[in-house]
């Protein structure tokens, strides 16, 4: 549709939740990295092992999206200058970037009364209008917003032609997070869930998703505490000491602090959590994941694990660790590798769920795996494997 440029394919980005803190980051980030004013650290995709993949250049990613704020991403910018979250300058030296960017935000899908069906044909024709005004060879959807609960199980979601009938139907059948998802990959665009939403869960939306021919991976970034879990984990396991407890206190500010309040919204979150312990450690492991609203530490978070374990003679031991960071700084770098990542997949007709990106999540559709050194094992594989 688009013409390739010398750095690689032309790559939209829309972002659900493009007013937000990770979002916002992500477009000042990929300006500033684009412009070399910035190192692109964090960024996997920058690294030697993904030179020669014909990955598509961080300055020809196009960005717009959707939100149900108005707040420009320049003034969201410098409010994240306040949170110590970007640099001083940074907003005035990419100000063309966000204005940009800014100007293809679209307002918000809500929870509203009615059918939903026509709410997903205009969020489809956005994202058309979107790739053909800007020529793109592809659109990555990614989901930035606020963690939802995952949708109530009901028949609709079983297959396509039921969900297609329920959404012509007088009642709301998906939440906002997975109408979007719907309208995404029913406009052939690749779909990102970042947050545990839950909505690629469905097998309803699995199945759109092959029968359009496009690809989509998920769930829920893996940025702080589930990181460190999925290094340390496997170290215990193939030392052969016995982990007896594994608890873990997360202290979250902002957004995602207020909506974690929630126990419905941060039910998903602390099972995925949970999960990924479970399958790397041999022997059942007590212990929970607490997430309390902070609200002072605004876009920063701390987590704080305490290890119970076993050694040679039945030994008790401990070992304990801190982990301090600011979520949209650890995120935004990930987001950059996930559509430059998933674009590629796209253009080698890649379809249905993407095991291979499971490094990036905490809880990864289509993949068993969570040691993180075998999880990039197997992205690098998959960036070997010839088309």
């Amino acid at each position: 549709m688009g013409s390739a440029t010398a750095h690689g394919p032309r790559l939209g980005v829309w972002i659900i939740g493009a007013r937000g803190s990770v979002a916002t980051t992500v477009v000042v980030g990929a300006a500033a990295v684009a412009a070399g004013l910035t190192a692109p650290v964090g960024c996997v995709t920058e690294q030697e092992d993904f030179r020669g993949l014909g990955l598509t250049a961080v300055g020809d990613l196009v960005f717009g999206g959707s939100d149900i704020t108005g707040t420009p991403l320049v003034k969201r910018a410098e409010q994240l200058v306040t949170a110590g979250v970007v640099p001083a300058d940074l907003p005035d030296s990419v100000r063309q970037a966000l204005a940009a960017a800014d100007r293809e935000i679209r307002p918000g899908v809500g929870a509203a009364a009615g059918p939903q069906a026509p709410q997903a044909t205009a969020v489809a024709r956005q994202l058309a209008d979107f790739r053909e005004r800007h020529e793109l060879d592809r659109v990555v959807v990614v989901n930035l917003s606020s963690t939802a609960p995952q949708p109530a199980p009901h028949p609709a979601f079983a297959d396509l032609a039921a969900l297609r009938e329920a959404l012509a139907g007088p009642e709301p059948v998906l939440p906002p997070h997975a109408l979007y998802a719907y309208a995404a990959l029913a406009a052939g665009c690749g779909y990102i869930d970042f947050t545990p939403s839950g909505a690629m869960l469905l097998p309803a939306l699995d199945e759109l998703a092959r029968t359009i021919g496009v690809p989509y991976t998920g769930n829920d970034g893996k940025t702080g505490e589930t990181l460190v879990r999925s290094a340390l984990a496997p170290m215990f396991a193939h030392r052969a000491l016995r982990v007896r407890a594994w608890s873990g206190t997360n202290l979250l500010g902002g957004g995602d602090g207020a909506t974690l309040a929630d126990p419905s919204a941060a039910a998903s979150k602390t099972a995925s959590k949970a999960r990924s312990l479970a399958e790397m450690l041999p022997d059942p492991v007590e212990g929970e994941v607490h997430i309390d609203d902070v609200p002072a530490l605004g876009d920063w978070k701390t987590a704080w694990d305490h290890i119970a374990f076993d050694g040679f003679l039945g030994v008790r031991m401990t070992m304990q660790f801190t982990w301090q960071g600011c979520d949209s700084a650890l995120a935004a770098p990930l987001v950059i590798d996930l559509v430059r990542l998933l674009g590629h997949a796209m253009a080698r007709g890649a379809v249905g769920v993407q095991p291979q990106f499971a490094f990036f999540f905490k809880d990864p559709m289509g993949a068993r795996e969570h040691r993180l050194v075998a999880q990039y094992e197997h992205l690098l594989a998959w960036t070997r494997t010839p088309v």
